[in-house]
């Protein structure tokens, strides 16, 4: 979805992607000799699935956790006997994965948790106003096998028949039952002979000659002509919370690393870090356009 400061985001990505949910009770749920498994290790459990097993229904999907969960426990405690977490290898990784749940807890601290409806809601309104017009029509078609049939059909919307009943009746597009109603429709989303005569029309006037494309010969009716309504907010707001998270996440990582000397040794590593950690414009991830209708 993001074009900009591709490291940050796909660290950003991961942490949502990643959370795990909260918990009040942390009640044993399991023991497995003397070590207990405890309902925050189920829900860790749950959360980490994979994603075939986390399509089960909730009872099943909690059996599949707690089974592997347990599984866990028993290989772990075998893994400390052996004193497998007493190695490099094993104590480099531990200090990795401390280091990203420190980096997700401050996120969570510093940008999910203060992000505010209004502000979702504010940012809603200004990609809304920035998003440029675009034209839509609301058409009727009747198609037909031969221009002769288009150019009978005209004639008898030039003496006064209903363009709808014309396309129950003579239509041979799916959509005849409806009269042809194509709905609204923005450029870009018929063949382009058809878009050209549709936008070319003035609103409650038909095409007065046939308009030819590969499924046959086409009359159409334009209904209306508007501007394409933004998307409800209802439809968008996650994404655009997304959006404002982002930001916020942003301009962490731009105050942290003000405040750090980062040194890369290697030239090409250095490069594409430096490439892809270009900053954004600030606002350039528009809300996506409204849904065709």
């Amino acid at each position: 979805m993001l074009s900009t400061n591709k490291l940050a985001v796909l660290a950003f990505a991961t942490f949502v992607a990643l959370q795990a949910p909260a918990y009040a009770d942390d009640a044993v749920i399991a023991k497995v000799g003397n070590l207990e498994i405890h309902q925050s290790e189920l829900d860790l459990a749950v959360a980490n699935l994979d994603p075939q097993l986390a399509q089960l229904p909730d009872d099943q999907k909690k059996v599949a956790a707690l089974s592997a969960a347990i599984d866990v426990k028993l290989l772990a405690a075998d893994a400390a006997a052996e004193k497998l977490d007493q190695t490099d290898e094993f104590k480099k990784r531990m200090q990795y994965l401390t280091d990203r749940e420190l980096h997700n807890a401050y996120f969570k601290k510093h940008v999910v948790d203060i992000v505010t409806p209004e502000e979702v809601k504010a940012r809603y309104d200004k990609e809304v106003a920035a998003l440029p017009k675009q034209e839509e029509v609301h058409a009727r078609h009747i198609l037909v096998k031969t221009e002769d049939e288009a150019k009978d059909i005209i004639k008898q919307l030039d003496a006064g028949k209903d363009f709808a009943e014309l396309a129950k009746e003579k239509s041979t597009d799916p959509n005849k039952s409806e009269g042809g109603d194509l709905g609204y429709f923005s450029r870009g989303r018929m063949v382009k002979e058809f878009e050209d005569a549709a936008f070319a029309l003035e609103k409650g006037t038909y095409s007065k000659t046939p308009v030819k494309t590969d499924f046959g010969y086409h009359v159409i009716k334009v209904e209306d002509k508007r501007d394409a309504p933004p998307p409800p907010f209802e439809q968008v707001q996650d994404q655009v919370r997304q959006l404002v998270m982002r930001d916020k996440y942003l301009e962490l990582l731009n105050k942290a690393k003000a405040s750090a000397k980062i040194e890369i040794s290697d030239e090409t590593l250095r490069k594409g870090y430096d490439q892809a950690n270009k900053q954004p414009e600030p606002g350039s991830e528009p809300v996506a356009p409204a849904p065709k209708q």
